[in-house]
């Protein structure tokens, strides 16, 4: 299937959705961070949605955060590697992410396309799952399927935003119901707090690196070799390894270490 480079109808509709409250069910609600899920044709591919209300945090600088792969790796801990791999337009490249998940469960990555856009008081980015012929599934990771992942900012003032998290991931394997659970309960809320605590501290740690650097913003800073959309076609799931993790246990010692983003 050819790659689409997402356009405003696309945005729009990601806008909505997270907006939207009819056919979400909330699985959690503490301390300003809400996690709704909503099942899909299939009980493997779950989505969820996640907000959290960002006090003291621009909205500029929230969508900075997001962006910028090198200050990602200081506040990413569930990151094993991630970098940008090529643009397509000035506002859409492609990237590469892998992460650790709990423990037994293997690892996974993913090479996904993601497009931007500023709109008004908005700033939104999303992507889904690619292949790219120089980046074919390595054998010590399970090659993940993002049918649909972003972000949407929304400006609530001079100092303060709310963030939109919307996710929904095949995992390529029949996941333990431990792991489903824990999603929801556990590595989403903190993951959302991470973000949040990641745009606390970015204003001075963007001040001691290229703090004009900002390609996203500035598209003739982008210096990613170009990629014709043709050499890419969509990653559909069923071409990938399925593996069944449902009857491992959970190793108890993971909990403090692996309740980060996934």
């Amino acid at each position: 299937m050819p790659v689409q480079i997402p356009d405003d109808t696309d945005f729009a509709s990601f806008k909505e959705q997270c907006e939207s409250q009819d056919g979400w069910i909330a699985r959690y609600n503490k301390g300003g961070v809400t996690v709704w899920c909503r099942d899909e044709d299939t009980n493997t591919v779950q989505k969820l949605k996640m907000r959290i209300v960002c006090k003291d945090v621009r909205a500029e600088t929230l969508y900075d955060v997001l962006h910028d792969t090198s200050y990602r790796k200081k506040w990413d801990t569930n990151m094993i590697d991630t970098f940008d791999i090529g643009r397509l337009t000035v506002n859409a490249d492609v990237g590469y992410y892998s992460w650790k998940c709990p423990s037994p469960l293997k690892n996974r990555d993913f090479v996904t396309m993601r497009s931007w856009l500023p709109l008004g008081n908005d700033y939104l980015i999303i992507n889904y799952s690619v292949k790219h012929p120089q980046y074919p599934p390595k054998k010590d990771y399970v090659r993940a399927v993002s049918l649909l992942t972003g972000y949407l900012i929304q400006s609530n003032g001079p100092n303060c935003c709310t963030l939109y998290y919307l996710t929904q991931v095949d995992p390529r394997g029949s996941l333990p119901k431990w792991v489903v659970n824990r999603v929801s309960q556990f590595v989403a809320p903190k993951a959302m707090r991470k973000i949040y605590k990641a745009c606390l501290k970015y204003p001075e740690w963007k001040r001691k690196h290229n703090p004009n650097l900002k390609p996203w913003m500035y598209p003739e800073q982008n210096t990613l070799p170009c990629i014709n959309v043709a050499d890419l076609t969509v990653q559909r799931a069923d071409s990938l390894e399925n593996i069944d993790e449902s009857g491992l246990s959970e190793e108890k010692s993971q909990h403090n270490s692996d309740d980060e983003e996934t």
